[in-house]
């Protein structure tokens, strides 16, 4: 019987992992060769809920502040943290206008504050 992939993340602790022997059951075929997982399935099991979660709300901040119950700040930090570890683009790429004015209508910053965000 087939275990979940997430037993191995758990069970690596982080450390590297390769896969010797894939197998397709319905084609009996078996490979054997040295395979590295895909880099999300090399996140921690925290993450990658927290990945799939995202892609779940469309990418929607606003959606992830209310599935995680934490602010925009958080959410952007855990997501350039996730960005590091996967590298796939720029990690603090600038912000929005409409993070911004999130941020803004929240009272996470000021109005002065948001002004000099827009400018850039």
């Amino acid at each position: 019987m087939a275990r979940d992939w997430s037993e191995l993340t758990k069970l690596t602790q982080g450390n590297t992992l390769v896969i010797k022997e894939v197998e397709v059951p319905d084609l009996g075929i078996t490979i054997k060769g040295e395979f590295e997982l895909p880099r999300l399935a090399e996140l921690n099991p925290d993450d990658q809920v927290f990945v799939q979660s995202f892609l779940k709300v469309g990418g929607s901040i606003k959606e992830m502040e209310q599935v995680f119950g934490v602010s925009y700040p958080t959410i952007k930090n855990r997501l350039s943290r996730i960005n590091e570890q996967l590298g796939i683009v720029e990690v603090n790429p600038p912000e929005s206008r409409q993070d911004i004015l999130a941020l803004l209508d929240k009272g996470e910053i000021t109005s002065a504050e948001a002004l000099e965000r827009l400018k850039k």
